[in-house]
């Protein structure tokens, strides 16, 4: 129970820091507001990697979880435990945030939750959100592995910048999801537009974790 708690934290506070950035930067409108977003989501995933990572592992995405589960690192017990840890904790995310701008009318412009959007519409989107994730997933499992020694201690660094960089390349087409409780939580409360492509956020990113999965088992080194 312990590590679902933990997943549901850091869910929340990468759902908070990372959406908030968008809202508070109003994110696509320039590219400073671009590269502040992404660097949020990224620090705030190095930040809970060493926070508790001793703990959880530190998924906080289910679409991680989902990877690790198919690479044989992750028991179906903990698969839906993490993921519904991670989904309550992205909406409670998202309803602070939401109360955050709500509670004060005038200060935030375009997204009250920073939700994805498929601004290049639902083909152009999954395609974004797969491989995105996709390469994503990839480098956590080998930041990961235990073939890969030493280099783990640094796997919290190498997975956040990997996310800053997926930011700067996505947000322009979907604003980069990668992550499905991401995605939920903010819709919940956007609603219009946000909620009819949710589906893409959930689909795409769940994909992509999966063939990035069956590569890293498949290239592999035992030891």
């Amino acid at each position: 129970m312990k590590k679902y708690i933990a997943e549901a934290i850091g869910t929340f506070v990468l759902t908070l820091l990372g959406c908030g950035a968008a809202v508070s930067l109003n994110c696509g409108t320039d590219p400073a507001s671009v590269v502040g977003t992404a660097m949020a989501f990224g620090l705030s995933v190095i930040a809970m990697a060493y926070a508790i990572g001793g703990i959880s592992g530190c998924h906080i995405n289910p679409a991680i979880t989902l990877g690790t589960y198919i690479a044989g690192r992750t028991s179906m017990k903990d698969l839906v435990g993490y993921i519904c840890g991670q989904v309550i904790g992205a909406v409670a995310a998202a309803a602070v945030l939401y109360a955050f701008v709500m509670t004060a009318p005038g200060l935030a412009e375009g997204t009250t939750t920073g939700a994805n959007v498929c601004a290049a519409g639902q083909v152009n989107g999954m395609i974004v959100e797969i491989v995105l994730t996709a390469i994503f997933v990839f480098v956590v499992l080998g930041a990961t592995s235990k073939t890969n020694g030493a280099t783990n201690n640094f796997a919290g660094l190498a997975i956040g910048l990997t996310l800053i960089l997926i930011h700067l390349v996505g947000i322009h087409y979907t604003g980069t999801s990668v992550n499905p409780a991401r995605s939920i939580g903010p819709a919940l409360f956007e609603c219009g537009e946000a909620m009819s492509d949710l589906w893409v956020f959930i689909v795409g990113p769940f994909t992509g974790a999966i063939l990035a999965a069956l590569i890293w088992k498949a290239i592999e080194t035992k030891e």
